[in-house]
């Protein structure tokens, strides 16, 4: 969310001082947002479809809508940011998942956000600029209103009030950050780093890269790693883990489970390192034939609605207690 600042306010530090290169910034600055924010909406509508498709099956899924918001604040000049989106406050929508409450309200992009639930979140204290904490906070207001009763309202700047009834979702947030080429997961976020190589590919192969990350969190590998040791073997084994539920992640999702493979063989050859390879993960041609396996074992498993019940047919490799 915060992580588009630096994008925009870079265009916008270009100014000079005639009126004409200060509306060819201001263009730039536009189109470089807008450049940004195709690349998180399709992040949000992809992850979308992965949390609410398998919420039946994860632990702990929770209400959610699919609404990501940014605040002004968290730029390096809030000021100047607002008057490039025409706002008068510093709240407002960032990106509405395509299918979630949120994407059905057809709330378009810096939609101003005048509260939430009655709390107006533009007047919380924040640093003059760079403060991305408020809308940390905003989030965490969305969901413990959704997680007492399932619902939360918004009032946007004209006075108008929305309602919305949340969906159920697999606990993890989807976040593009970061100029590396890594994908990660920390326990409750999917993070995308700009240069992750799998932006460049079809979206079912995209969804399969994200479902791996995914698998991390509800597979709760971090905790486990964490008690048992992040030696090679033991990462080895919940890399290997993370791969075999990708293709029940998708299916769930509305992908065919087979783009895990597909996902891998364009990846591997290119990143996998080779005989350099990290002695942490498998080879991309092992990793390939791992999914195999478990793609025939999802097809042979769905019920009679596709859905691919991972909860009772996935045999865990590594002990979540």
């Amino acid at each position: 969310m915060h992580r588009l600042r630096s994008a925009v306010c870079a265009a916008i530090l270009m100014a000079g001082a005639t009126p004409v290169h200060a509306e060819d910034a201001a263009d730039a600055a536009r189109e470089q947002f807008s450049a940004r924010l195709a690349v998180e909406q399709r992040l949000q509508d992809i992850g979308w479809r992965l949390v609410s498709g398998n919420a039946r099956f994860c632990e702990g899924a929770r209400p959610a809508i699919g609404l990501q918001l940014h605040d002004m604040a968290s730029y390096s000049n809030p000021a100047a940011v607002r008057r490039l989106f025409g706002l008068s406050g510093d709240f407002a929508v960032l990106t509405s998942a395509h299918g979630s409450p949120a994407g059905e309200a057809d709330l378009p992009p810096n939609t101003e956000i005048a509260a939430i639930d009655g709390q107006d979140p533009n007047a919380w204290p924040a640093k003059p600029n760079g403060d991305w904490r408020r809308v940390v906070r905003a989030h965490d207001l969305i969901d413990a209103q959704l997680a007492e009763n399932g619902v939360v309202e918004l009032t946007l700047s004209n006075g108008e009030k929305i309602r919305f009834i949340a969906n159920y979702a697999c606990p993890t947030r989807f976040e593009l950050g970061g100029n590396g080429k890594r994908a990660l997961a920390d326990g409750s976020r999917v993070i995308l780093e700009r240069g992750f190589p799998g932006l460049g590919y079809a979206d079912d192969e995209l969804a399969a890269a994200l479902a791996h990350e995914l698998a991390h969190n509800l597979l709760r590998h971090r905790e486990w790693l964490e008690r048992e040791g992040r030696g090679q073997r033991n990462i080895r084994l919940t890399e290997r883990e993370a791969d075999r539920l990708m293709p029940w992640l998708l299916a769930n999702a509305g992908y065919q489970p087979d783009a895990a493979m597909r996902f891998m063989e364009r990846w591997g050859p290119r990143h996998s390192g080779g005989i350099f390879r990290k002695r942490t993960h498998d080879g991309w041609d092992e990793r390939v034939e791992v999914i195999a396996t478990e793609v025939a074992k999802v097809n042979n498993s769905r019920d009679q609605w596709g859905a691919a019940d991972w909860r009772t047919h996935f045999a865990r490799e590594v002990g979540s207690e």
